[in-house]
């Protein structure tokens, strides 16, 4: 059957190619256990949706999302990572956000990643903005990078970096955001919903895929 990665946890999950056959175009993008936490937000393949289109599909530009998107919080540093197809081309975002105003952002590109790549690299690229005093809140709708800074990588590491059940992915990425995460003491990460109508993460979206567009 064919594989796929989910963009949350990043395991791999099978799907039968009959099931696949039914939606032509269609990736899917989420696990059993991720695709249900959102159904809320995105239904099935040709089914009606109960919130708007995301960013994402629309591929807005960072103007357009200030336009649409009004809610969630207005203070901290907002970022994402995406690849199309996974793996394949994607790009990272960054947005530092002060009283809803833009302290600072910045974005790239990389022909040849993954999501989880793109979404760890994000992360690097806000602890970079930021002086080690800082106290500011990190944004990421990434669960598993989360886990994997707050919760997993510290014993990793207490073990020669090495992990039951094999290789630990994407380690020089994990190594750098540790220890970005551990210069700057002040600063939390936390995850926040994908897609939910959050203006500031659908901005850093927005600058993820800038690269699929002309104008950012």
């Amino acid at each position: 059957m064919p594989s796929f990665a989910c963009q949350d946890c990043g395991e791999t999950f099978d799907l039968p190619q009959a099931t696949l056959d039914k939606y032509p175009g269609w990736e899917p993008k989420f696990c059993r256990k991720h695709s249900r936490s959102r159904s809320s937000a995105t239904k099935a393949p040709g089914s009606r949706r109960s919130r708007s289109t995301s960013a994402r599909d629309e591929n807005l530009t960072v103007a357009e999302v200030l336009q649409k998107y009004t809610d969630g919080p207005e203070e901290g540093i907002f970022t994402d990572g995406s690849s199309v197809p996974n793996p394949g081309p994607g790009g990272w975002g960054v947005v530092w956000v002060e009283s809803g105003e833009v302290r600072a952002s910045s974005h790239g590109h990389d022909p040849e990643t993954t999501n989880n790549r793109m979404e760890l690299t994000a992360l690097i690229e806000a602890y970079r903005l930021l002086p080690e005093d800082a106290v500011v809140t990190l944004y990421t709708d990434s669960r598993l990078c989360v886990d994997t800074i707050t919760q997993w990588a510290p014993g990793w590491e207490k073990k020669g970096w090495k992990k039951k059940g094999g290789e630990i992915k994407n380690l020089e990425l994990v190594k750098e955001l540790l220890a970005l995460s551990r210069a700057h003491p002040n600063c939390t990460l936390e995850w926040i919903a994908a897609h939910a109508g959050n203006r500031w993460n659908e901005y850093a979206d927005s600058l993820a895929m800038a690269w699929r567009r002309e104008t950012v």
